[in-house]
């Protein structure tokens, strides 16, 4: 009789232990900025509605993620491929979105961590312009702004270019130094003018600068009615953002797959942009943001 309660007693403490298990919640970590916090709710969301249990963790940096995913602290997160390659693999070699997702899904396998369908969408620096003045130089392109810029160099030297920088670019060694000799771009230093990255969207809009450095999927960019500049020579790296999982997380949790990739197959360019305004330019929460966006798409 003993041996049989000793018995029940052990396969009890093994079930409410393998319950436990299950129970654990799948760990959500992603960066902070407004792209990132609309992720982390809408994904927030929509695995709970599948059934499984999410704990977010936000404003984690990127070396800090990573670190905490390899050591099995983190367990999703929304990565971008260009900040793979560079930053945690020291790869600087020019790739096509395509060679640059192979290329860290294909490292990152080493390490147990399984990169999903990249969304169709790439937050990589540009150059922008106002809308309106871009179309009446007829400026599409990194090369037309450059060709415009030594146009007025020989012809109007008083009427110098002023380009807007993030101080991070501009003292980069994958920066502004290596943009100019591809692009042949002529600069002096008064014509670069450094300031917060928030910042240079107003210089653009107000005419401070005749052009400046932006992220693509910036709010502001549609917002205040921005004309990016095609990178015609192909010099920034693509960052398509990715759902990364680490792989026990996949095999224990059927379906998270087809959950993670549901939410990067609706998103590219012009729809994260849109939902970035929302809550930069109308002040709307992420909260709000995502559930609306998830309730369109019939998938709360």
């Amino acid at each position: 009789m003993k041996l049989l309660s000793r018995l029940l007693a052990a396969l009890t403490a093994t079930a409410l232990f393998a319950s436990a298990a299950q129970a654990a919640p799948i760990v959500l970590a992603t960066k902070g900025f407004t792209e990132q916090h609309i992720l982390s709710a809408m994904t927030t969301m929509y695995l709970q509605k599948k059934g499984f249990q999410v704990q977010p963790k936000t404003n984690i940096a990127a070396v800090i993620s990573r670190n905490a995913m390899v050591n099995n602290q983190i367990d999703i997160t929304w990565e971008y491929t260009g900040t793979s390659l560079i930053i945690f693999n020291k790869i600087d070699k020019r790739m096509t979105p395509q060679e640059s997702y192979d290329t860290v899904k294909r490292l990152d396998a080493k390490l147990g961590l399984v990169w999903l369908k990249p969304a169709d969408m790439n937050n990589t620096y540009a150059f922008a312009m106002q809308r309106k003045r871009a179309e009446k130089e007829g400026i599409t392109t990194l090369s037309q702004m450059v060709q415009r810029m030594d146009d007025l160099r020989e012809h109007d030297p008083k009427n110098n270019w002023l380009l807007g920088l993030d101080l991070e670019f501009a003292g980069r060694s994958d920066g502004m130094k290596p943009l100019q000799q591809a692009y042949n771009m002529h600069l002096d230093r008064p014509q670069i003018r450094q300031m917060d990255p928030g910042l240079v969207y107003n210089a653009i809009r107000d005419g401070f600068v005749d052009a400046g450095l932006i992220y693509t999927t910036d709010g502001r960019v549609k917002g205040f009615d921005l004309k990016v500049l095609e990178d015609d020579k192909g010099f920034f790296p693509s960052y398509a953002v990715t759902p990364v999982v680490r792989k026990p997380i996949l095999d224990a949790n059927p379906g998270l797959d087809d959950a993670l990739n549901t939410l990067s197959g609706l998103l590219n360019n012009d729809v994260i942009s849109t939902l970035n305004a929302r809550v930069d330019i109308d002040h709307e929460s992420p909260q709000k943001v995502a559930r609306e966006f998830l309730q369109q798409h019939k998938l709360l």
